[in-house]
């Protein structure tokens, strides 16, 4: 896995950010409590002298791990993020896993009509799946929530200009252009905390965090962040290969993606 420059990341990154705060005029940011979302909100409280300036939104399923609550309460009280959470159905989902798929981008649009977000802040990567690869920095949704990713503007030389549909809102991801590396190391350079679950305990780690009905653990004796770096130097193990499969397939996370999965 190729180790990037943190400091260039960084930079862009915060970049991105406060183009986003700049740029709309209602914005939020989604939580998941994993690394990568807990990383971009570390970026966002730099870029703004150390304060989270926008709502932070969970969408809660109510199955999450134990340890997840409790890092949610803890980070948020530390942080003092201003927290919406919104607890999101579990019923029969014929496009994705009934707990995670389509009804969580339907929750999302409860929320996001609610309080009128125009521009949601979010921590996917490229290197994740092979559609989250075709996402643009600054990425439009219709009022539907629908992402026509085969039809999407260009961004050249920092130009993210957005055309925002009425009703719709814009996918801010300051963390493109990271890999899994990359997020672990900042995580050590800048001391951010992180979900407990991420470390090994009795030779088990969680790599990549859902909730309790998708999320499985890997082999691994990782205890520290050291450790887990030192280890996906060598792995060939794919970073979701404990996520539920049947949403982790091309074509589905495709479909969920254009319906609003995050």
């Amino acid at each position: 896995m190729i180790e990037q420059d943190l400091k260039v990341l960084e930079e862009k990154s915060i970049f991105i950010i406060r183009e986003a705060g700049m740029k709309f005029k209602n914005v939020a940011a989604l939580w998941s409590m994993g690394k990568d979302s807990t990383a971009m909100l570390a970026l966002a409280r730099k870029a703004f002298l150390g304060k989270m300036p926008f709502p932070v939104i969970h969408i809660d399923n109510g199955i999450d791990f134990p340890e997840t609550y409790k890092f949610r309460q803890d980070l948020a009280k530390k942080w003092k993020l201003n927290l919406i959470v919104a607890e999101s159905e579990i019923k029969p989902d014929l496009v994705g896993s009934a707990c995670c798929g389509k009804n969580k981008p339907e929750t999302l649009k409860q929320v996001m009509s609610k309080y009128g977000f125009d521009a949601l802040i979010v921590s996917i990567r490229r290197d994740e799946h092979g559609i989250r690869s075709k996402e643009r920095y600054f990425s439009e949704r219709d009022k539907n929530f629908r992402w026509d990713y085969k039809n999407q503007r260009a961004e050249l030389w920092d130009d993210y200009a957005s055309k925002l549909d009425d009703g719709g809102h814009i996918r801010v991801h300051p963390l493109l252009d990271w890999n899994e590396i990359d997020v672990w190391r900042y995580v050590k350079q800048e001391r951010i905390p992180v979900n407990p679950l991420y470390f090994s305990r009795d030779g088990y780690r969680y790599r990549s965090l859902g909730c309790t009905h998708c999320t499985l653990p890997l082999k691994s004796d990782a205890k520290n962040v050291s450790s887990i770096i030192k280890e996906l130097k060598t792995t060939t193990d794919e970073e979701r290969s404990g996520r539920s499969m049947d949403k982790e397939r091309e074509y589905v996370m495709a479909r969920l993606r254009a319906l609003g999965y995050m």
